[in-house]
């Protein structure tokens, strides 16, 4: 299976930038004393820094990567040439578009989609806007205010009656489902959970979904360059793993035929993979074949 982006909108280094950010910005950021760095931010009224502080990585800081709207210098800073919130903002283009067109190839009148860890769900929601035919989400997360966010993009985009959000944890998927998935969404959260997490995440949403559905997840990589300076300045503390170090992960928990398409800058791979057939232990079982989402190829 393969995907056409080529009409993707990425964002990207010059050479120039990408030398000066190696010789100069990458090293200041990551060894200048912490003190002298988290001072700076609070003295610039930083909300992106605010918003790690209280919560990193949380939904409020996503918010504030992927749309750039801010009045401090400090964040334009941040925002307009950080490579990690580039890669973040190359990332949901990435997967709204994945997104989309499996929406698009999926079997039934409505595609139905789960995405755990949601968050506020905006991709999710990007994806349901782009796709060709109906679908309808399910997010999943354990912070009340990024849901409450999340509805209220869901009304403003037209979609209020399609998205239901529920407060749980990830691992409890089978209790929260009427009908099986044909999409599953874990964008964003490997990178905060540890190998066992993940494989318990992927056997648990294995045991719900239907052979030949999709699950979509991303890896992570530290060549933005900068990981000292979002562990000590951000608390931000990621587990980087490979595209193929995931795939050994979750194909353990029932998947196989993974596809891994990378952003230009090279921090994310989006990966998308098929529930296979080989379990005794599905709680649902396909009564029609959602294998259309093969015939997805590139011009």
């Amino acid at each position: 299976m393969n995907f056409e982006i080529s009409d993707i909108d990425f964002e990207r280094h010059s050479s120039a930038k990408r030398f000066i950010k190696r010789a100069l910005i990458n090293p200041l950021a990551n060894y200048l004393p912490s003190g002298f760095l988290r001072g700076l931010l609070r003295l610039g009224k930083s909300e992106l820094a605010l918003a790690n502080w209280t919560d990193p990585g949380g939904w409020k800081s996503m918010i504030i990567s992927y749309t750039g709207k801010t009045p401090q210098i400090a964040d334009r800073l941040l925002l307009a040439g950080g490579t990690m919130h580039m890669a973040l903002r190359n990332r949901r283009r990435l997967s709204v578009k994945i997104l989309a067109d499996l929406i698009g190839h999926c079997s039934g009148k409505k595609a139905r989609l789960l995405s755990l860890g949601a968050g506020t769900g905006q991709i999710i929601i990007d994806a349901m806007v782009r796709a060709s035919r109906p679908s309808h989400a399910t997010m999943v997360d354990l912070n009340y205010e990024a849901l409450d966010y999340g509805r209220k993009l869901a009304h403003q985009s037209g979609l209020g009656d399609c998205v239901q959000y529920i407060v749980g944890d990830v691992r409890n998927v089978s209790d929260m489902l009427h009908d099986p998935p044909d999409i599953v969404v874990m964008l964003g959260i490997c990178e905060y959970l540890t190998d066992a997490q993940i494989r318990s995440i992927a056997e648990a949403v294995a045991n719900v979904m239907p052979t030949g559905s999709s699950v979509v997840f991303n890896s992570i990589s530290p060549s933005h360059g900068t990981d000292r300076f979002f562990r000590r300045i951000f608390g931000l503390h990621m587990n980087y793993r490979t595209p193929e170090n995931l795939q050994e992960l979750i194909g353990k928990g029932g998947f196989q035929d993974f596809v891994s398409i990378p952003e230009p800058l090279g921090v994310y791979h989006v990966v998308v993979g098929q529930r296979s057939g080989n379990s005794d232990n599905q709680r649902y079982m396909s009564s029609d074949s959602r294998q259309s989402r093969n015939s997805i190829v590139t011009g």
